[in-house]
């Protein structure tokens, strides 16, 4: 059977993206940060799915971090048919000189990680002539926004990337989907618990489960970019209408 490497895999969308690649009958590589939790996942899906599943406990922000995965990946005979660059962080406030390592962890982790990996695992399916690799962006590429400078920056290199990534592998039978969600009820966003709970009631907030079928569905059919969401439709042309001195008060209010 195949397998499929999922980043931030320990909980979260990167739990639902291996646990529904698993019901597939996928193997899973599950790579994160958090010990514990990764071991716990490859646990319950392989209890639960009669699959091998393989923590590997890695920080994916260290420079060598694509490179050092793929040597465990054939040091094991593990050859990656999917890749989901789902690992991700998030913070919103001002930036100051004293955020440099914060900042740089979050452009490693969700621009030099991603890209590195796309393209070493990406050339292993270009050789064999197949195989699937998905992006996770978000609305936030195209929300340029105080409080998420960076993160919205990241994000939209990961549009950019995967956008164009997708013409160069496609004549080698390798698809890249890129997915730029909207808001989603995971733990990232620190939202509370009775808001998201409302959010997902009014549509307006997609679960975890919802939005991975999505995204898996389109990875397999070999779209290009999906945006799913009602609010990737109408919040962004909506902020950039927005006065920048009326930006700049509900940023003064909020900091």
């Amino acid at each position: 059977m195949s397998w499929a490497l999922v980043t931030g895999a320990s909980s979260g969308m990167g739990f639902k993206y291996a646990g529904q690649l698993a019901s597939r009958g996928y193997d899973i590589l599950l790579v994160s940060n958090q010990e514990a939790e990764l071991r716990q996942a490859a646990d319950e899906l392989a209890s639960s799915y009669h699959v091998r599943a393989i923590p590997r406990f890695q920080d994916l922000a260290e420079p060598d971090a694509a490179d050092s995965l793929l040597e465990f990946c054939h040091s094991q005979s593990i050859e990656i048919e999917i890749l989901i660059n789902n690992a991700g962080m998030f913070f919103m406030k001002e930036l100051t000189p004293a955020d440099d390592h914060l900042i740089g962890t979050m452009m490693n982790l969700h621009m030099t990680a991603v890209t590195r990996l796309s393209l070493l695992f990406g050339n292993e399916m270009r050789q064999r002539g197949h195989g699937h690799i998905l992006i996770v962006s978000s609305l936030a590429a195209a929300l340029p926004m105080p409080g998420i400078t960076v993160y919205a920056a990241t994000k939209a290199y990961l549009l950019s990337f995967g956008r164009s990534f997708y013409f160069e592998m496609r004549p080698y039978g390798v698809s890249v989907t890129t997915v730029c969600p909207a808001a989603i009820a995971t733990p990232l966003y620190h939202l509370r618990e009775d808001l998201m709970r409302l959010g997902v009631r009014l549509g307006v907030i997609w679960t975890p489960d919802r939005l991975v079928r999505r995204a898996l569905r389109s990875m397999f059919h070999g779209r290009r970019c999906i945006r799913p969401g009602f609010m990737n439709i109408y919040l962004p042309p909506l902020i950039a209408a927005l006065p920048k001195r009326i930006v700049s008060h509900i940023w003064n209010k909020i900091k």
